[in-house]
């Protein structure tokens, strides 16, 4: 299911300015991320894709190789690319999707500094419901109550930079984009914030789930009070969302330290 992009090399910049403490810290916070990904059991084959737009050169994203799956994924191996599909640093080359829609995703939406995209089980299956995904009636829902764009227009796998500026303007001014008939993808400030998204999406779509298969109706919580939860849990969030990433970072400095590598 996934396809090479043949990208370019180019040698504009030498590999000691793409090196810096910051940017050794957005490896190692992203390394971290595929790998508990990989444990918690959100990856797919040698498919989907994280990547962050490299501290100090904005016109500059890290990504993961293609051929690698998230559990093999260590800090050095993530590449830097840019917008117009040159690897810049870093060994073989980016999955074609990845480049196509992580790239335009950066390039269109300043904001997105972090995007993660998988086909994580839960949160896909939604995807592949008609009408709206989630039901509002889960505590952990609610995290997302307002901040997320639905995109009904399934067009294939992105292979083509004008899918990929699609897919960056179907998301608009939202954090989350539930592609229909494909997958959940979470755009951020910061990895940290991409993330715990990315982690609470795929457990308050779990309990839906699991809510729904009962049989029995569900207890949906009124707009207001939606509302109301989603800006109490996004008061602190860039802290919480760190202190969730520093722990991950803890747990596999003990269990699978190469990580950092």
């Amino acid at each position: 299911m996934a396809h090479a992009f043949e990208a370019p090399r180019s040698s504009a910049a030498p590999a000691a300015a793409l090196d810096s403490p910051a940017i050794r810290e957005a490896r190692l916070d992203l390394a971290a991320c595929f790998r508990m990904a990989a444990r918690l059991g959100l990856a797919e084959g040698i498919c989907n894709h994280f990547s962050v737009v490299l501290p100090g050169h904005p016109e500059l994203f890290l990504v993961n190789p293609y051929g690698l799956a998230f559990a093999e994924v260590t800090a050095s191996s993530l590449l830097i690319c840019d917008f117009d599909g040159h690897v810049r640093f870093g060994q073989g080359r980016p999955e074609a999707t990845a480049f196509y829609i992580h790239a335009q995703l950066h390039r269109l939406n300043p904001r997105a500094t972090a995007a993660f995209h998988t086909h994580m089980p839960n949160a896909t299956a939604l995807c592949m419901l008609e009408g709206q995904p989630f039901a509002w009636a889960g505590q952990t829902a609610l995290k997302f109550f307002g901040r997320i764009a639905v995109d009904e227009d399934y067009n294939g796998l992105a292979l083509d930079n004008a899918e990929g500026e699609r897919i960056a303007r179907a998301a608009g001014d939202k954090d989350i984009v539930l592609l229909k008939n494909h997958g959940p993808l979470v755009l951020g400030p910061s990895v940290a914030e991409a993330w715990d998204d990315l982690y609470y999406l795929e457990r308050a779509a779990e309990v839906q789930l699991k809510a729904m298969a009962s049989g029995r109706p569900l207890k949906r919580v009124t707009a207001e009070a939606a509302h109301a939860a989603c800006r109490q849990m996004q008061d602190g969030a860039a802290e919480s969302a760190r202190l969730h990433l520093d722990s991950l970072r803890r747990q596999l400095q003990r269990s699978e330290p190469d990580f950092a590598s």
